[in-house]
């Protein structure tokens, strides 16, 4: 059989084995944690480690930490609860779920070339009055980072509420709510290397108390989210926390960056490549190139990559992200590479391989 490599972490990461034993532990685990009994009990210690162990990883407080089913649904908690219905500004790259969340009423703020937030701009927006910013600490794409300490020095100085989607950022990148300076930031487990199933919003104490719920249930998470937790993936999200470190996600940079010097002596074209970015993640343009046939064509190859968010129903489509950044038809010749947390020197021997054969084969030739 065809060994398979894969370069898709950024959809989700391979399960690590520290999430692996305590997912595992989780559901041998009897008892539902809103229930009072000893099962009951056992059931909410596990609950409360994880959330102590998450707020800590992150920097904020347990009783601040609202579990959600994901990313996406941390996103629409943040905006639908801390806009209460005021005037949201995002940024022009925004993940899916902000996007949908802001609604098509939300102010776009533009970027740059690299896809960096124009602060200038925000800063005038910011003076006509606005309720939340939401910008993401990390692009999915193409791994572009955001100056979110300054953004939340503007923020702070408008009185507006500040939302930071961290969900690639985090374990990649340091990340801490109180050094960000946001209101509320989104984590999701499976980009941590945990199963998928479960996500938090963090939040500082006066953002949770003032936190509008989105969804109503039993009273679980002090009235902020209804529902029966998913411990299970919860316990896994909270070991996968604690595993996933910035210092061993820095380890993958000089794997990202001998794919990409394999990939320009091919004639292609690094994408923000000027900009600060995740360790991890590389968004590679080959000019005259479908993205959907690169795709295809590199996995037939064994190799797993990608063009856009995985967030699009299975869709390849052109990149609203890079259509904010002005790349005009390059937005449709563009994949997106993004190394795991186990990747090895061998991935990049194999990419390297694989796509020169896949560049020679679309008319390119290598430099």
């Amino acid at each position: 059989m065809q060994r398979r490599f894969y370069f898709d972490a950024n959809a989700t990461e391979p399960l690590r084995p520290e999430a692996r034993a305590a997912t595992l532990a989780a559901l041998d685990a009897l008892g539902n944690p809103s229930s009072i009994h000893g099962e009951g009990r056992a059931a909410r210690r596990l609950l409360e480690d994880a959330r102590e162990a998450i707020a800590a990883r992150f920097g904020g407080a347990p009783r601040n930490l609202v579990f959600t089913a994901g990313g996406t649904e941390a996103d629409a908690l943040a905006i639908h609860g801390l806009a209460g219905g005021g005037r949201v500004l995002r940024g022009a790259t925004e993940h899916p779920a902000v996007i949908a969340a802001a609604g098509p009423q939300a102010d776009i703020i533009p970027v740059d070339p690299q896809g960096v937030v124009r602060l200038e701009a925000l800063e005038a927006m910011l003076a006509e009055g606005a309720a939340l910013v939401s910008v993401m600490l990390a692009n999915n794409e193409t791994g572009t980072v955001q100056p979110v300490a300054e953004i939340s020095r503007l923020c702070r100085a408008a009185g507006v509420a500040f939302h930071v989607d961290a969900v690639q950022g985090a374990g990649r990148l340091p990340t801490s709510l109180a050094e960000i300076g946001a209101d509320a930031i989104s984590l999701s487990g499976h980009k941590l290397g945990g199963p998928p199933g479960a996500g938090a919003l963090l939040l500082t104490r006066d953002a949770a108390d003032r936190l509008m719920p989105l969804m109503l249930g039993g009273g679980q998470e002090r009235g902020r989210r209804g529902g029966t937790h998913a411990l299970p993936a919860i316990a896994g999200f909270a070991a996968a926390a604690r595993a996933a470190t910035a210092e061993d996600a820095a380890s993958l940079a000089p794997l990202r960056d001998a794919i990409e010097r394999a990939a320009v002596a091919c004639g292609a074209v690094v994408i923000a490549g000027g900009a600060a970015r995740l360790p991890n993640t590389t968004c590679l343009m080959l000019p005259g190139c479908r993205a959907e046939a690169q795709v295809i064509a590199l996995d037939l190859a064994g190799l797993a990559v990608s063009a856009g968010s995985a967030c699009s129903s299975g869709k390849v489509a052109r990149s609203h992200v890079l259509e904010a950044m002005s790349l005009g038809a390059g937005a449709g010749e563009t994949i997106r590479v993004s190394l795991p947390w186990n990747a090895t020197g061998e991935h990049v021997s194999v990419f390297a391989e694989a796509y020169r054969s896949m560049a020679e084969r679309m008319g390119r030739r290598a430099a």
